[in-house]
């Protein structure tokens, strides 16, 4: 079974906290997926994080780039792992459906908008009713994650 780590968004966009996120992923070593509701939101995430902080450097990729197995970050709107990634980071409410393939999903969502905090209570839900571990995290007034009961 897999474990859900679900990241309440509230003081920050997806595209200021998913750097936050990779980089941390990265530091201990892992490898991860990042599965987008659009291939056009994949193509902005891809660009998004050439550019984020000039003194910063994120290595990533998506079909656009070709290598997927050499990308410690693989950008994509299809569920797959041609990176060998222990870590899938869900967004713009994507439903995982095949879960078990990664040992840790995590499901990033805007918790300024109503029907996204509602999809993702249904998602809670559905992830529970299978078996897999649950948690949640929220953003802290001084810009950390903070896990929640």
């Amino acid at each position: 079974m897999s474990e859900f780590r679900f990241y309440h968004l509230q003081r920050k966009s997806l595209e200021a906290a998913l750097p936050e996120l990779l980089t941390k992923i990265l530091e201990r070593g892992q490898r991860v997926v990042v599965l987008a509701g659009s291939a056009e939101r994949v193509e902005a995430l891809n660009s998004h994080l050439w550019t984020f902080d000039p003194a910063s450097f994120l290595p990533h990729g998506s079909a656009s780039d070709g290598a997927a197995a050499e990308q410690p970050i693989w950008l994509t709107t299809v569920e797959e792992n041609p990176n060998q990634a222990t870590v899938l980071v869900a967004t713009d409410g994507v439903t995982v459906e095949q879960p078990d393939a990664f040992p840790i999903c995590c499901d990033l969502f805007d918790g300024n908008d109503d029907e996204a905090v509602m999809a993702a209570r249904d998602r809670w839900k559905r992830y529970k009713a299978q078996g897999h571990g649950l948690s949640y995290w929220q953003q802290g007034a001084r810009g950390g994650w903070q896990k929640k009961p």
